[in-house]
């Protein structure tokens, strides 16, 4: 391991609940707003989007890890007329079977955990990974798979916080725990480059996903602060009593694994 993989995991690792704490919970914790993976009716331009769509031939695939609905793969279609989407929920590739449906383009499904999964999912033009990397504590081979399996381009996006940051002070709040502030888009450079990708960074302001129903954000929010169901209108009130922010800072990184003017004007799917 590098040591800027070393230092990436120990980032990460400081992320983990003290034991106490998930004794306590009622319930699991790890769940997630649905609005988190919905596609919408029409997918704005983003710079990930952009990125990767430089590198996909008419006619080509997009290969979506992690992808649950397919935001990342469908903003891609055309010119992608193929997509594969890798995810290890069951109810995730559903999702994007019928969302490969309603974009009318042909769909593969692989369910399981990258890079796990890599040898058993075919290659693809472009590869995508939103909002995946900070659930992957062995960031070199998830890179490196990455990398193996596309043909032209790989194009990642994340927070330039970790995904839990926001909650920090609702932590603080409910259970006087302060949170970690790492890893960060820097660190996830600095693994690339110990092993031998140069990749790109471009940052960016895009909008904050959350769920506008109160009575449904008070309830994820407690679960996922791992407090009992009679604390829930005490969450709903600091939920009402916190800032609402619309847009977050996001960087998207990627790198060319073959020279753009190596990309083909048609592409048949085998």
């Amino acid at each position: 391991m590098t040591s800027a993989a070393a230092h990436w995991r120990r980032s990460l690792d400081a992320w983990a609940l003290p034991t106490d704490i998930l004794k306590a919970a009622e319930e699991s914790p790890w769940i997630h707003p649905p609005v988190l993976f919905q596609v919408p009716d029409v997918i704005e331009a983003s710079p990930s989007h952009d990125r990767a769509r430089e590198s996909v031939p008419v006619g080509g695939t997009v290969l979506d890890v992690g992808c649950v609905g397919g935001v990342a793969a469908f903003a891609l279609t055309p010119p992608a007329t193929h997509v594969i989407g890798v995810d290890e929920q069951a109810e995730m590739l559903v999702m994007f079977q019928l969302n490969a449906e309603k974009y009318r383009v042909s769909g593969t499904t692989i369910e399981g955990r990258w890079p796990k999964v890599a040898d058993a999912t075919p290659h693809a033009d472009v590869v995508t990974a939103h909002h995946v990397v900070y659930n992957v504590a062995d960031i070199v081979p998830f890179l490196l798979d990455l990398d193996n399996h596309a043909r032209f381009r790989v194009v990642l996006e994340m927070p330039d916080h970790h995904p839990l940051a926001p909650m920090s002070g609702a932590w603080r709040h409910f259970w006087h725990l302060e949170r970690p502030t790492g890893p960060t888009p820097s660190d996830l450079l600095d693994v690339l480059e110990d092993v031998g990708i140069t990749a790109n960074r471009e940052k960016w302001l895009g909008p904050m996903r959350v769920e506008q129903n109160e009575e449904r954000a008070a309830h994820f929010l407690r679960v996922r602060l791992c407090l009992p169901a009679s604390r829930e209108a005490e969450v709903r009130d600091f939920l009402v009593a916190q800032p609402q922010f619309t847009a977050r800072e996001l960087s998207t990184i990627w790198w060319d694994v073959a020279p753009p003017t190596e990309i083909r004007s048609t592409h048949t799917f085998h």
